[in-house]
């Protein structure tokens, strides 16, 4: 054996104690957490199976109830206007949760000194969310067709009133943005907080 095996042998040998035993528990553990993998995964295909389902629904409904002239579709306004205002419940309702959950390390790590507080911080801002959330749908949905939109007369869809539910769409992702890049700025900066304060009230 050369020196240098001999000198690579003596630094990976073990010093100390003998290592601990094997917990007992282990196979059943990974057995566990590959349950749970599958869980999830069989979760996520259920989720997008429905989400595909009621596109295809959605698409059948407006096709069959739409009238028709030549092979054009006729569509009213209040369908598209209706179609707009529940796809965006459908996000409301789906995208916080599904980005609340992707933040509930951070918001542990931030609040790692005062757990119970960074769990009352979540609830509130979910209950923020929503309001803001409820608040824009009801400043932008319409009962009645919009001048902008050229269809007073006809009550059809336009390219107008296309453009106008775009923007819709397209306002609430960006509001779900802001308030989502805010709170991973002001996170750290509350919990470093919140974490000063229970310091000096120990002391």
């Amino acid at each position: 054996m050369s020196d240098l095996e001999h000198l690579i042998e003596e630094a990976l040998r073990p010093t100390g104690p003998a290592p601990p035993p094997p917990t007992p528990d282990l196979f059943a553990r990974v057995m566990d957490s590959v349950a749970d993998d599958r869980a999830r995964r069989r979760h996520r295909r259920r989720v997008a199976a429905l989400w595909v389902a009621g596109m295809a629904a959605a698409t059948i409904l407006v096709l069959t109830l739409t009238p028709q002239s030549n092979g054009d579709l006729l569509m009213p306004w209040w369908i598209l206007e209706l179609a707009t205002t529940l796809a965006l419940v459908a996000i409301a309702v789906w995208l916080g949760p599904f980005i609340k959950r992707f933040g509930r390390a951070y918001a542990a790590d931030v609040f790692h000194d005062n757990p119970s507080t960074g769990k009352s911080y979540m609830v509130l801002t979910d209950i923020v969310y929503y309001l803001i959330f409820t608040a824009y749908i009801c400043f932008t949905v319409s009962f009645a067709p919009e001048e902008g939109w050229e269809n007073l007369f006809t009550g059809l869809v336009t390219p107008q009133q296309l453009e106008a539910e775009v923007v819709r769409l397209g306002g609430i992702l960006l509001i779900i943005g802001v308030l989502h890049g805010l709170n991973i700025v002001l996170m750290p900066v509350l919990g470093r907080l919140f974490s000063l304060n229970r310091r000096v009230d120990r002391h």
